[in-house]
């Protein structure tokens, strides 16, 4: 994995010193070499820090030249069929004419990548391309630059346009080295990021400042201000004309059928797996013990002549642990397990380095257990496999029944019932309800389950007025509903969630729900909290199940195929009951969490106190401090759990102490 930084421009001041240091600001996502190239007559300057996962060699330096001379790219990522790419330009006709027997200097991904882009522009190779990546490419003929990112968004890329100059970079913090470079705080994206825990992409916290799109080049030439964007790929494509097939494909759902599926799957999967396992570095895997990580490292181990390396994190805190599940499936699979458990102090040492680690607010707060066991895996290998995708994929989050099974119940309910309900919910504390559920928790059916019982019903009693299951939805992603109160002056811009349209073209609403996480919950959420945890100990993670050709697949299939009964992710498991006992692995979705609601009130009481000071929050004038503090006075005395939004207010507050107040 790697970072890569750069300014486009006339008249750029400094420009090669300042790309440098842009890139060296990011010097954990690519601390084995670094280099630039410029052409201040164009006014292009690029910088590249480099982690040497394929062809360790000089020959895999960056910035990179093409062999004909015409493109320089910085590239962040992995191509994983580029040995097929490589063998399919040497057999394209006119290849021995224009190149010859020295025409490949080493064997790197990023040389086939230039080599494709020379041959069949860079749209035409990245939609040959299978792979993780974003990149900047300079045409030194056509005097274009063109900023890209994968398909599914694994790998960040910045860009923007304050100061006339643009400036683009893996991270945040890469702009931020740039002296020139002066940031104002975007209210309407601190609005978005109050509701969400993220900022939404193309938003960024910061005005006139941009994410690339998953999926999507764009085009910029000098003196032209806005650029030219061109989709190659798209999520929402493949998910519509998946569906559109799969009466088709799938006419039934019988057990015949369901086996001809999971040996579809298995096969998709594990290719998919089987490029990804390629690397010139040590190389392991994530291992939760649930169905996604283990269906990962099953097919992995079963792919291998020896033990994989899996790696977990255990958790002190009754409730939160799976280190022993994830125990039982290495066991059973045979790989090379380690596992560290940490106790709350270790714990709460990462909540200081998280600022830095995501440069823009972020307050999805398994941040924490994923920068642990990334920092563990680190000391054993430098590649990581993940389970990430599988629930957007198959149908695994708990929010896509409980959206369901309130609106299938309240649809037609008087509003009067509506409210008496919410009221009767809302006179019973959440630890009360949690009380209450665990003692009748033997009989409830597993689908009902769930951790933090009372929280949700809580949650439950706030959506009863809700006009559709759209609105439904979109009240369990949020974590604050007003927040034109929350964050003065802001008018909080639509987006993705706010779109009738995925409601209206596909068949299933749950398909609705599954696709707006692909769109918008993995890349901005859980992609980016694996990659900067990650990338801060310069640790590579590839994620299987988000091959594109895998998401067209479970495109393909049937919602009956994907979520039955109450259950999600059925032909995962299908696969996955072929390499492990389905006893070591079926029990209610856990999510990888941390007692943050007891940590509050406990060993984080102070720190938070000073961060939601009503004085410093007025004197900020950001977020409006009667709702805040409202919030965590309830919190501190036990009537509500408001840890997800008070947390989220507490990682803005620490990112904005690191990074405007210094």
């Amino acid at each position: 994995m790697c970072g890569l930084a750069g300014i486009f421009g006339a008249q750029v001041p400094d420009g090669d010193n300042v790309v440098r240091r842009m890139a060296d600001a990011i010097i954990t996502r690519g601390p084995d070499d670094s280099g630039d190239w410029s052409d201040r007559e164009a006014g292009i300057y690029l910088a590249h820090r480099r982690l040497s996962i394929v062809d360790l060699s000089p020959a895999g330096h960056q910035p990179m030249v093409s062999a004909c001379g015409r493109y320089v790219i910085a590239f962040n990522g992995e191509i994983y069929n580029h040995a097929a790419l490589r063998a399919g330009l040497e057999a394209a006709p006119g290849w021995s004419l224009a190149a010859g027997p020295d025409r490949w200097r080493g064997h790197s991904d990023t040389e086939v990548l230039l080599a494709a882009v020379a041959r069949w522009g860079l749209v035409g190779a990245l939609q040959r391309a299978v792979g993780m990546f974003a990149l900047a490419l300079w045409d030194r003929k056509a005097r274009t630059l063109q900023l890209a990112r994968d398909r599914v968004g694994e790998k960040p890329l910045y860009y923007s346009q304050i100061g006339g100059h643009l400036r683009f970079a893996s991270e945040l913090k890469a702009l931020h080295a740039d002296p020139q470079w002066r940031p104002q705080i975007d209210r309407n994206a601190l609005a978005l990021y109050m509701r969400h825990a993220y900022v939404p992409a193309p938003h960024t916290i910061y005005r006139e400042t941009c994410k690339v799109l998953p999926g999507t080049v764009l085009s910029f030439r000098l003196g032209e201000s806005a650029p030219v964007q061109e989709t190659y790929w798209s999520a929402w494509d493949a998910a519509a004309a998946g569906e559109a097939e799969s009466a088709r494909l799938y006419p039934t759902s019988t057990a015949a059928d369901m086996r001809r599926a999971a040996d579809a799957l298995e096969s998709v999967l594990g290719e998919a797996i089987g490029l990804q396992m390629v690397a010139d570095v040590p190389l392991g895997a994530f291992l939760s013990g649930g169905i996604d990580s283990s269906a990962i490292v099953a097919l992995m181990q079963s792919r291998s002549a020896t033990p994989v390396r899996t790696f977990t994190i255990g958790f002190d805190e009754g409730g939160y642990d799976e280190a022993n599940h994830a125990r039982a499936v290495a066991r059973h699979l045979g790989t090379d397990h380690t596992e560290l458990y940490v106790n709350a102090m270790q714990s709460l040492s990462v909540v200081d380095l998280l600022p830095r680690m995501f440069d823009e607010p972020f307050g999805d707060s398994s941040q924490i257990p994923t920068f642990l066991v990334a920092q563990m895996a680190r000391q054993h290998v430098t590649v990581s496999l993940s389970g990430d995708g599988g629930d957007e994929l198959f149908g695994g989050y708990n929010r896509y029944f409980l959206a369901r099974d309130i609106w299938d119940r309240v649809d037609n309910w008087p509003s009067g019932v509506r409210a008496a309900l919410a009221s009767l919910l809302k006179a019973v504390s959440p630890e009360r309800w949690n009380s209450l559920a665990g003692a009748a928790g033997f009989l409830l059916p597993a689908r009902y389950r769930y951790a933090n019982p009372g929280d949700k019903l809580h949650k439950l009693a706030d959506m009863l007025d809700a006009a559709s299951m759209r609105d439904v939805y979109r009240r369990l992603v949020s974590l604050w509903h007003e927040t034109d109160r929350l964050v003065p002056g802001s008018r909080e811009p639509d987006g993705v969630l706010c779109d009738d349209h995925p409601w209206r073209e596909l068949g299933d609403p749950t398909h609705a729900m599954m696709i707006l996480d692909l769109l918008t919950y993995l890349p901005d959420d859980i992609l980016v909290k694996v990659d900067r945890a990650a990338m801060a100990v310069s640790l590579e993670t590839r994620v299987p199940l988000l091959d594109h050709r895998v998401i067209e697949f479970a495109w393909h299939l049937p919602i009956s195929m994907k979520v039955r009964g109450g259950i999600g992710k059925l032909l995962l498991r299908e696969v996955l009951y072929r390499h492990v006992p389905r006893e070591l692995v079926d029990r209610p979705k856990m999510g990888f969490g941390i007692p943050l609601d007891a940590w509050l009130r406990g060993p984080l009481r102070a720190w938070a106190e000073e961060l939601l000071d009503e004085s410093r929050l007025r004197q900020q004038g950001f977020l409006d401090p009667s709702m805040v503090r409202e919030k965590w006075t309830e919190h501190l005395s036990g009537r509500r759990n408001w840890q997800y939004a008070l947390w989220n207010v507490l990682m803005f507050q620490a990112w904005y102490a690191h990074w405007h107040e210094r």
